[in-house]
């Protein structure tokens, strides 16, 4: 069982940034795949990104690439998203979640956390 707490949104001007930060429970963070989605208000939760278990690899949506950085601390159990040139299209609830798959993450990760608003004013 894994128990993950996001924390570090909040509202900030279009072009600002921002970084959030997932803490994991539990001595087993360092086997799972973690990953970012996102659900803006009356839209389906969306990927954003996610990082392997050695977190030598990455993978972003489109939408973010070049503007969001995901990274992992396992010494800490920590997972964190940097989040530059924000846009207000990126408004919504921002969901860590971890997987013991990587090829699963995007589709069907095995824990969510219980998300963090990220507003982001024009």
């Amino acid at each position: 069982q894994v128990q993950l707490v996001e924390s570090g949104g909040g509202l900030v001007q279009a072009g600002g940034s921002l970084r959030l930060s997932c803490a994991a429970s539990g001595p087993t963070f360092s086997r799972y795949a973690m990953g970012w989605f996102r659900q803006a208000p009356g839209k389906e939760r969306e990927f954003v990104s996610r990082i392997t278990v050695s977190g030598t690899s990455t993978d972003y949506a489109d939408s973010v690439k070049g503007r969001f950085t995901i990274s992992r601390d396992d010494a800490k159990n920590t997972l964190y998203l940097q989040m530059n040139s924000l846009k207000p299209e990126d408004t919504a609830v921002y969901y860590c979640a971890a997987s013991l798959s990587w090829v699963l993450l995007p589709t069907t990760p095995d824990y969510w956390g219980q998300g963090t608003q990220v507003t982001v004013a024009s």
